[in-house]
């Protein structure tokens, strides 16, 4: 029976190096990030203390919407967070 050829697999070449880019980070939006974190810090804290003091803090009149004020912050955290680059 006759034997197959065997193939030469070509030699690898890496390929060649192109020049890199830089990124740029600092776009102008610095600000983004630390208030979105504040926002979210934020109500996250109003919540936080209106279950812990039962209703009493942070404004006591406002009763069960300090709820939805700590939501409020939260929602303009996200809202903030689509600025981000």
């Amino acid at each position: 029976m006759p034997k197959s050829r065997i193939r030469k697999k070509a030699d690898f070449t890496p390929p060649t190096t192109t020049k890199q880019t830089s990124i740029n980070l600092s776009s102008g939006r610095s600000w983004v990030a630390p208030l979105m974190l504040a926002m979210f810090l934020i109500g996250l804290a109003w919540i936080v203390v209106f279950y812990v003091t039962t209703g009493d803090m942070p404004i006591g009149s406002l009763g069960n919407w300090n709820i939805v004020v700590g939501f409020g912050f939260i929602a303009a955290g996200f809202v903030v967070s689509t600025q981000w680059k």
